[in-house]
């Protein structure tokens, strides 16, 4: 079966693992700092926090900017569970901003109407999370404008994000936000195994979340209330957590961004050819906004109503595992007990309904795309 999303590892990458499992360092080694460094490089950031997944990056940030109990975190229906899950872990509440018909990103023209109706009830959010589905920037500009404007801070999940670019500024630079997450699961744009990593510019943000990381544990003399105690001795100064990143899939991660903007330059060029195969289809593609180089994580396409569950069985017949992303958050049944219903972001509802991801990685042939076009084709 053609997966809708692969791995490409190379033998580059299987020996920078190997050297590390041949070194005296399997965790808390030189191989994190130095992932984390070449994202700041990457992204121009000033700070990068390694974490063990892109959900552990989403929690952190959450409590680094002080999310807590009596505050509530907006992001997008749109998306996977832990953009919203990330602000109960820190005992706040979850509200969602409908999305954009065309991109299924955050609406700004929603989220302006819901700042606004917000700040008259004296319920502004702490934090908005825009999420960047499928790599397509949303349209950051506007959205910080408006969350400046209301004293909103924001972290953009940029999970499908990294190698994209929005108005010249590479997604992570955090221009536009407090705090960029991304993730490195083995579908994403690069790969660590399970890793991810969050991004700002602000010292005091990167080091909360160092503390978060690993337990609240500050071994640093400078910052100790007991700096004479002996060189054994550390201090847990919060309360944190064990999501420390390896020095096995920080080498992989090293490895894998030596080929980050040939990855996504494939996958555009695969996004090109699916253009081209698929004209004149009764569809519509997904397609990054005007000023948005996107990583291409995900190729969707909307169908015409009523069509996608047929579609879907049957391009499974035919061994391409296409998928869909994704099931409205606050249609989980989790979240309906929470009090969210149907019609409550009718045009992610929408959205959702029309959807179908096809696949999209570099190793994916010619062949296979006129593949799974032609039997698209076939059932439209």
């Amino acid at each position: 079966m053609i997966p809708y999303g692969k791995q490409d590892i190379s033998a580059a990458d299987i020996a920078a693992v190997v050297e590390v499992l041949q070194s005296d360092f399997l965790t808390q080694g030189p191989k994190v700092p130095a992932f984390e460094q070449l994202i700041c490089e990457y992204t121009g950031a000033h700070h990068a926090v390694a974490v063990t997944n892109a959900t552990a990056a989403l929690h952190i940030a959450c409590l680094a900017l002080g999310v807590g109990a009596g505050d509530s975190v907006w992001t997008s229906p749109i998306t996977f569970l832990a953009s919203a899950n990330c602000a109960l872990y820190c005992g706040a509440t979850v509200d969602f901003v409908d999305v954009e018909p065309l991109t299924g990103n955050m609406s700004v023209h929603s989220l302006a109407d819901k700042l606004a109706a917000a700040e008259r009830a004296g319920k502004l959010p702490k934090v908005i999370i825009p999420v960047h589905l499928a790599g397509h920037s949303c349209d950051m500009q506007q959205i910080a404008q408006l969350a400046r404007s209301y004293g909103v801070k924001i972290i953009e999940d940029a999970s499908h994000g990294i190698g994209g670019s929005y108005h010249e500024w590479k997604l992570g630079s955090c221009h536009y936000s407090d705090i960029t997450v991304f993730s490195f699961h083995p579908v994403k744009i690069i790969t660590t195994a399970e890793g991810g990593i969050a991004t700002t510019n602000d010292a005091a943000l990167a080091e909360k979340m160092r503390l978060f990381r690993s337990h609240g544990v500050v071994r640093d003399k400078n910052g100790l209330t007991r700096p004479d105690e002996g060189d054994w001795y550390y201090e847990q100064q919060l309360l944190g957590f064990n999501y420390r990143m390896t020095e096995l899939q920080a080498a992989l991660g090293c490895s894998q961004m030596q080929r980050l903007d040939e990855f996504v330059s494939c996958r555009n060029q695969l996004a090109e050819k699916y253009q081209a195969q698929l004209l004149n289809l009764p569809l519509t593609l997904v397609e990054p906004a005007a000023g948005n180089y996107s990583a291409r994580h995900l190729f969707i396409v909307r169908l015409p109503l009523g069509l996608r569950k047929t579609v879907f069985d049957k391009m499974r017949q035919f061994d391409i595992q296409v998928h869909v992303h994704y099931f409205p958050i606050h249609l989980q049944p989790f979240y309906q007990e929470l009090g969210f219903k149907i019609g409550d972001y009718p045009a992610a509802e929408q959205f959702y309904e029309e959807i179908l991801t096809l696949p999209l990685f570099p190793s994916l042939t010619d062949d296979d795309i006129c593949y799974i076009s032609s039997s698209l084709r076939s059932l439209l």
